[in-house]
């Protein structure tokens, strides 16, 4: 999917996007190959205020340039840009986990970190504590919900093409305040 397609995908599932910079060739592709894409993969931010937590994923911070997903979806249910390409969002994970994405099947234990998920996922990244008490309000659930499904929609996949970076890397907990399961149930609706 070009930067344009993501975009009118985005656009067409009903979400407000916000564009920020030169989006579209901002990526890490000179660290490696971004592709064959297989999924979606959803994180917390643990920041709050939504204009800092666009800088950070943008820019990224010492240690982890940015961008450091695809899209920021804040709390008043917007998806601001970011990056398009290889991001910094996923991190090493299962290939087991790759597999079971790839094939649209359960996920099985996320016991190893031996994958580049850089290169096989889209990442958005949601403004959030991640301290299990920050709300999600109704407006970024469904904002999360649509961006996934715009995605999916795009390429064909169902729900299950959808994971949280704690399904994909043992020791992450993000994102936390809402269950995978609960995300997968609400994309599967939207998608029928």
């Amino acid at each position: 999917m070009s930067a344009s397609s993501f975009l009118s995908r985005l656009k067409a599932e009903g979400i407000t996007v916000v564009e920020v910079g030169d989006w579209e060739h901002h990526n890490r592709n000179h660290k490696g190959p971004w592709g064959q894409v297989h999924g979606v993969m959803i994180h917390h931010t643990v920041t709050s205020g939504s204009r800092r937590t666009v800088e950070i994923c943008r820019d990224g911070y010492s240690g982890l340039p940015g961008p450091l997903c695809h899209g920021v979806i804040t709390k008043d249910g917007r998806v601001h840009l970011v990056g398009y390409g290889r991001a910094n969002h996923a991190g090493l994970g299962d290939d087991d986990v790759l597999r079971a994405v790839i094939a649209e099947k359960a996920l099985p234990a996320d016991n190893e970190a031996n994958t580049d998920g850089n290169r096989h996922f889209y990442g958005f990244e949601c403004e959030n504590l991640g301290d299990g008490k920050d709300p999600w309000p109704e407006a970024q659930l469904e904002a999360i919900e649509r961006a996934a499904a715009a995605v999916c929609r795009q390429h064909g996949w169902t729900e299950r093409s959808v994971i949280g970076h704690l399904e994909w890397q043992p020791g992450k907990i993000d994102p936390r305040g809402f269950t995978m399961a609960a995300l997968r149930a609400r994309i599967r609706d939207r998608l029928k």
